[in-house]
Order: C-alpha cells, then structure tokens, then sequence
C-alpha cells in the first residue's frame, strides 16, 4: 500500500477508541442544525419532551446493550413491554389489584418473558434470532389476545400517572428512572466480573467456557434483566400515554438496537459502551424531535426519520467495520483476530 494512504489508514483504524467523541459531535451537529431551521427547538419545553420520549427506548437499549455484548439479540422486547403494559391495565382494573402491586406484576411477567427466551437459548441451545423473533410474535399475539385487539385500559390513578406526565425539579419524572438504569447497567458492565464475563463470552463463547465461566447462566441472566427491564418500560409507556393497548411498544426493539450499534457496541459482540449507547439514545431522540420542527418547506419526519436514522445505522456498522480491518501498515485483520 503507498505510504501516503499510511496516516488515514492509522486514523481509521483508530477510529473505534473515539466513537462517543464523533457521537458527542454528531449530537453537537443535530442541536446546531436543528436549532437553527426547527421551530421552537432549543427551548425548556421541547429539552423535556425529548427527554420524555426517549426514556422507553432508553431503557431497552441499555438492558439490549449486554444482551449484544454476549453476541445475541433480543427482538422480542418491544412485544414484551405491549404484554406487560396490557397485564398491568388488567390486573389493576379487572382483577382489582392496588397500582404498586400490579407494577410488581409487570416487572415480573417481564422476568418470566425474558427468562423464557433464555432458556430456549441457553438450554435448547436455539439461535437468538430465532428465539426472540418467535416470542416478539408471541408475546404480541398474547397481548392481543387479551385484549381482543380493540380493549384499552385507561383511567388510572394520577398518583400512578406522575410517573409518565410528572416533574421532579424540572425534569420529567421518569428520567429518574432511566437514571437509576444507566448508574446501574453502567456498574454491571464495567465495573464487576460479570460484565467482564459477559464481554469474555462475547468475544469467544468457547474460551470463555475453557476459562471456566459459566457461559450459560451468564448469557441467561442478560436476556431475564432485559425482559424485566421491559417489563419497567411498559409502566413508564402505560404512565406516559395514560392507557395500556396491546401495540404499545412497536417497533421500540428496532429503535433500541439501532441505538446500541450506533453507540458503538459490535454486533459480533464484546464490544460496546453505556457511555456510547447513551449517546446512541439521545441522538436519535434529537434527530426523531428535530424533524418534526423543520418547516414543511424542508421536509416532513414521516419522509425523513427512517432514511436518516437507517443511513446512520449503516455508516456506524461500516466505519468500525473498515477500522477493523485496516492498520497502518495495510495489513487486513479479521474480526477474530482482532479479539483478545
């Protein structure tokens, strides 16, 4: 390779130890932008509104985040936050169940989802995408089931809708609770043995078992906090909206994905960041926001969001990608040499 083309291939192959910096100034760029052409953007209101909406998506993307470090995947969150929400709304206003008790109920039907996924992947030994795919069906279907497609539950408590529509020293009141998730997801991965098992797992799944971890109990504990995570999520979306239906949540498995991979995390697993997904979260909670500002002039968020945040998605898969493979001295690494 010319040793011109030396000093870019060295900065791209460095590329992945500065991904929260380029996510920082993509963000920096979206705030510009938008703040800029979008109607009443930079403004107190719209700054809670973001924060407001993208605490669901939040959650999920950081509970999706060490799912992902184990080299599997998780579609079946979305479904599963529908299935809590419509179990919450009928164990408070058909079985008659105190609104804490039946929160309690959510969390734990989402226990028991994820806990369903991990067994069929950890003890059947069935693929991820497989499995997850099949219960974000299930999981849906049962959800309208019970609600036999049309039945809403609404009417709930204020004291149990604070938590969605609230303020707590001029932040949304749910924002304490994505708080609580980020401190914590952000202590398992980073600072205790299981994140670093389950980092150890992502890279080599057979080394990490030679080593003497226990792989499957690892991997299964991921996908049971993810499940009861979305079954968290399912009170904030039911709490923010005010009513619990059986399409709550659609589409949000995709949205959390998208922002883990674009936070940085590989999709081979082993690598990725609460830092880089936070990140990831916020940009696409501006992005969605912000297009919906722009003047109809410009464009409409209906034409926009799905383009922009797909081609943002390709890019943060294929930039790592290339810095992978490149170094400085033009020799090409695979993604199994390049792990530890």
């Amino acid at each position: 390779m010319p040793s011109s083309s030396a000093p870019f291939i060295g900065k791209l192959s460095r590329f992945r130890f500065r991904h929260e910096v380029g996510l920082m100034l993509l963000l920096a760029i979206e705030l510009i932008v938008f703040g800029f052409f979008g109607r009443r953007f930079l403004t107190a209101d719209n700054g809670i509104n973001i924060i407001r909406h993208s605490v669901e998506i939040g959650m999920l993307a950081l509970v999706m985040l060490p799912v992902i470090l184990t080299g599997g995947i998780d579609l079946s969150v979305g479904s599963l936050l529908g299935l809590c929400a419509v179990l919450f709304g009928k164990l408070w206003r058909d079985v008659g169940v105190d609104w804490p008790m039946a929160a309690v109920g959510s969390i734990v039907v989402g226990l028991i989802g994820g806990a369903m996924n991990a067994f069929l992947i950890t003890r059947l030994r069935l693929p991820p995408l497989i499995v997850t795919l099949s219960t974000y069906s299930l999981f849906r279907g049962l959800a309208e089931a019970i609600t036999q497609g049309t039945d809403a539950f609404t009417g709930f408590p204020e004291s149990f809708l604070f938590i969605g529509t609230g303020a707590w020293g001029g932040l949304p009141a749910q924002a304490g609770l994505l708080l609580a998730c980020t401190v914590g997801i952000a202590m398992l991965i980073h600072q205790t043995t299981w994140g670093r098992a389950i980092r150890a797992i992502g890279f080599s799944a057979e080394g990490a078992e030679y080593a003497g971890l226990p792989v499957q109990r690892r991997v299964a504990s991921a996908y049971c906090l993810a499940g009861a995570i979305a079954g968290l999520a399912a009170l904030t979306y039911t709490a923010r909206f005010g009513t619990a239906k059986a399409d709550a949540g659609t589409g949000y498995e995709l949205a959390a994905i998208t922002a883990v991979v674009l936070g940085g995390a590989s999709i081979f697993g082993g690598r990725g960041s609460v830092a880089g997904t936070v990140l990831g979260v916020a940009v696409l909670g501006v992005l969605g926001n912000g297009l919906t500002r722009l003047p109809a002039t410009l464009s409409t968020a209906s034409e926009l969001t799905g383009i922009v945040t797909g081609l943002l998605l390709l890019a943060s898969l294929a930039l790592p990608r290339l810095a992978a493979m490149a170094d400085p001295s033009g020799t090409v690494r695979t993604e199994k040499q390049e792990r530890p």
